[in-house]
């Protein structure tokens, strides 16, 4: 049965999708069998893998059109890597997810006909906190969230908890937090001191591996692949590689309590 992560934070230009796409390739390229829910209307991810962002996708799964295994789609460059696509469809979601019955765990049944198919299921999240996000998290284990080395990254964090804790204390009392992730990392005193606060103050939560500035990551996307597909040789490419390993020696850690 697959873990199923969210990636999450409701500020935009952190690495979220950007971490989504690289590490669902890598987990794959290391062996694993890993589903990408493309959950935001912006379909990054979708076209980041060089999908159709105007086919069907998770909102005709929400809306029960389809079944979430007719529309899931297998990566033609990494075997192992599969996606659940999205568009701009799914704007309207926050807004018919409320008259559903059971409308929060919508997304929770439509993943269990297809969990034991994964090793891990990865969920991109959009960059709001609206009733889509809180869907996601109801259905998810854990949480990963990408912090931008900046201060103003910061701010919007106590939002982004306290939504997990309330998901957590009603909806989904099982959700965990899977780590904080360092991103757009650069070698000076601004980016060191958030990166010394974030440590800090998370402790153990924040992952070791830190995700470096790096324009190929940047570049991969417009090219629709994943940037170890792009350019292998990339710190990217060995950062997101290092994270993969890192989650899942975590994760075995974990199961060994």
């Amino acid at each position: 049965m697959a873990k199923i992560i969210a990636l999450a934070n409701q500020k935009g230009g952190v690495g979220k999708t950007t971490t989504a796409i690289n590490l669902a390739a890598s987990l794959a390229i290391l062996g694993k069998k890993v589903l990408l829910l493309d959950a935001d209307p912006q379909a990054n991810a979708t076209s980041g893998l060089g999908f159709d962002i105007n086919a069907e996708g998770i909102y005709e799964c929400i809306t029960g059109v389809r079944r979430a295994a007719e529309v899931i789609r297998q990566s033609p460059d990494i075997k192992r890597l599969w996606l659940l696509p999205s568009s701009i469809n799914l704007v309207a979601a926050d807004t018919e997810l409320p008259k559903m019955e059971d409308g929060h765990h919508v997304i929770r049944k439509l993943l269990a006909d297809v969990r034991d198919d994964y090793d891990f299921i990865f969920i991109d999240c959009s960059p709001s906190l609206g009733y889509t996000t809180v869907n996601v998290l109801t259905a998810a284990d854990s949480v990963l969230i990408p912090v931008q080395c900046e201060y103003l990254a910061l701010e919007g964090l106590s939002k982004l908890l306290n939504t997990i804790k309330i998901v957590k204390s009603g909806l989904n009392p099982r959700l965990e937090i899977e780590g904080f992730l360092l991103t757009m990392y650069m070698r000076n005193r601004l980016n060191n001191q958030v990166a010394t606060e974030v440590r800090e103050h998370f402790g153990p939560l924040t992952f070791d591996t830190i995700i470096q500035r790096n324009i190929r990551l940047g570049e991969a996307p417009s090219h629709g692949k994943p940037v170890m597909l792009y350019d292998a040789a990339a710190s990217g490419s060995a950062n997101y590689l290092n994270l993969a390993k890192e989650l899942l020696k975590r994760n075995r850690n974990k199961e060994k309590k």
